[in-house]
C-alpha cells in the first residue's frame, strides 16, 4: 500500500465496488478499504444476491459497470439472463455471490486499483489539502492520504468521523437475517396447525412476532420460502460496532427460536438450518444532511434535477416491525440522483455514495437497494476521479464532463431516455 491516492473508498460493497473501478477506470489512482475479507458487502456478506432493478417496465434506465459485472458473472456461470417482463415497475436477477465477489478483486486489480481488506476508518482529518485517514488494521493503526474521499461503508461512518452530521430517523426500518432451511415439503404442511402452536409461543414469550418475516406474523410466510431473506429484526440501529453486535446477535437467536420450535412440529421433524449469513442485511442507519434532499416528491414524479447523474428504480418499500409498506411507481417515472445529494453540506472534497446519500424517509426506501447503490457509486467514482486529476472541488466539475465520463463506461445518464 502507497502513502498517498488520488481516491480512496471507504467500503468494498455494492456501491464502492462500482464507485472504486470507475475511478480506476478513469486513470485515478485509487485504494478501497473494506473491513471484511471479501468485496461485495450485502450483496456477498448478507446473502441478498438478486440485484434489482435495472429495468423499469423493461426499459433498462441503470446499465454500466455493475450491469457490466453482473452479466460477467452469469457468464461465468453459464446462466442465462432472465426475460424482462415489459408489465413490471422492475425486475431483479440472481447472481452467484462468490463469483461475483472473486470478479471484483479481478476487476478491480486490472484497473490499477489497490485493495486492503480487514482494515476500516478509524479517524480523518485534513491536512495540506489532502484527507488524511486513520486506518485501524490487524497490526495497528496506519494512515494514508488522498485526495478525495468516498464514502460507501453505507453508515456514513467517514462523514461523521470528519465531523459533519448526519439524520437518524425515529423508526429505522427493520434488518433481516437471511438463512437457508430444508428437511421438510412444504406443499404437505399443516400450516392452520403450525400458525396455532407459533401464536402460543409467542403469547408465552418464547418466540416474536416478527421472527418469521414481514408477514403480520404468519408462519407460513417462512416455511414457504424455505427461508430466504425472511427473519425480521425491528428496532436496532446497527450504524456502530455496538448496535452491528446486537443485529447478529438478535439474528442468530431467531434463527435458534425458529430451529427449535420447527422440529417440535408435525412435519418438521428433520427441519435443519443449511447457512445463514454472516452479517445481517441492514436497510437503514443514517443518512447525510446533504448539500440537496431528495424527497418523495421528487422522487415519485421523475424529477430530473439539474445535476442529476443517475437513474433509480424500485418501489417505496418500508420494512416495519412486522410488515412493509410498498408502493410501485406508474409506467414512464424514472426518478433521478442529484450529485449534490452524495455531498455532506459544509464539506470539501468528500462524496457520498449507497443507502446513506440525503434524502427523506420515503425515497431513501427505494433507491437504498443495489442496482441503484451501483449506479451511484459508479457517479461517485466518475465525480472524484475528475475532481482528484483537476485539483478541484468536486462541484467545480462541469457536471456534463462526470456525464461524459459515465457514458464512456457503459451509464445510462439522465436524459439519455
Amino acid at each position: 500500500m502507497k502513502d498517498q491516492y488520488e481516491v480512496i473508498v471507504a467500503g468494498g460493497g455494492t456501491a464502492g465496488i462500482i464507485a472504486a473501478l470507475q475511478a480506476a477506470r478513469a486513470g485515478a489512482s485509487t485504494l478501497v478499504v473494506e473491513k471484511q475479507g471479501i468485496l461485495g458487502g450485502t450483496m456477498v456478506t448478507a446473502g441478498i444476491s438478486y440485484p434489482s432493478s435495472f429495468h423499469a417496465y423493461g426499459k433498462q434506465i441503470i446499465a454500466g459497470i455493475g450491469w457490466e459485472l453482473c452479466l460477467q458473472t452469469k457468464r461465468e456461470t453459464g446462466e442465462d439472463l432472465p426475460e424482462i417482463n415489459p408489465q413490471s415497475p422492475r425486475s431483479g436477477l440472481s447472481v452467484n455471490p462468490a463469483v461475483f465477489a472473486a470478479l471484483a478483486d479481478e476487476k478491480l486489480l486490472e484497473a490499477g486499483a489497490e485493495i486492503l481488506f480487514h482494515a476500516m476508518p478509524a479517524g480523518v482529518c485534513r491536512e495540506d489539502n489532502f484527507w488524511k485517514l486513520t486506518l485501524a488494521t490487524k497490526t495497528g493503526l496506519q494512515e494514508v492520504k488522498g485526495k478525495i474521499l468516498v464514502d460507501c461503508t453505507g453508515d456514513a461512518n467517514l462523514v461523521s468521523l470528519a465531523g459533519f452530521p448526519v439524520r437518524i430517523n425515529p423508526e429505522l426500518q427493520a434488518a433481516t437475517l437471511v438463512v437457508q432451511v430444508s428437511g421438510y415439503e412444504a406443499e404437505k404442511l399443516d400450516y392452520q396447525a403450525i400458525q396455532a402452536a407459533f401464536e402460543k409461543e409467542v403469547a408465552s414469550g418464547r418466540m416474536r412476532w416478527e421472527d418469521p418475516g414481514w408477514s403480520r406474523g404468519k408462519f407460513e410466510f417462512f416455511l414457504r420460502h424455505y427461508g430466504g431473506n425472511r427473519i425480521h429484526l425491528p428496532g436496532i440501529n446497527a450504524r456502530t460496532s455496538e448496535g452491528k453486535s446486537i443485529a447478529e446477535i438478535e439474528g442468530r437467536k431467531a434463527m435458534l427460536r425458529i430451529l427449535r420450535f420447527c422440529r417440535k412440529q408435525p412435519g418438521l421433524e428433520s427441519f435443519r438450518i443449511d447457512w445463514c449469513a454472516p452479517e445481517c442485511g441492514i436497510r437503514e442507519t443514517a443518512t447525510i444532511v446533504g448539500k440537496k434532499f431528495i424527497t418523495l416528491a421528487d422522487y415519485e414524479t421523475g424529477r430530473v434535477w439539474e445535476d442529476a447523474v443517475c437513474y433509480s428504480c424500485y418501489a417505496v418499500d418500508i420494512h416495519r416491525s412486522d410488515h412493509t409498506v410498498f408502493r410501485n411507481f406508474p409506467p414512464g417515472v424514472y426518478p433521478t440522483i442529484p450529485l449534490g445529494a452524495m455531498l455532506p453540506a459544509g464539506s470539501t472534497r468528500l462524496i457520498v455514495a449507497g443507502r446513506c446519500i440525503s434524502g427523506d424517509w420515503e425515497a431513501s426506501s427505494s433507491y437504498r437497494v443495489e442496482a441503484s447503490c451501483m449506479a451511484i457509486g459508479q457517479a461517485a467514482g466518475a465525480a472524484a476521479a475528475l475532481a482528484a486529476q483537476a485539483g478541484k472541488e468536486i462541484e467545480e466539475v462541469p457536471i456534463e464532463k462526470i456525464r461524459e465520463l459515465l457514458r464512456k463506461h457503459g451509464a445510462i445518464v439522465p436524459g439519455d431516455i
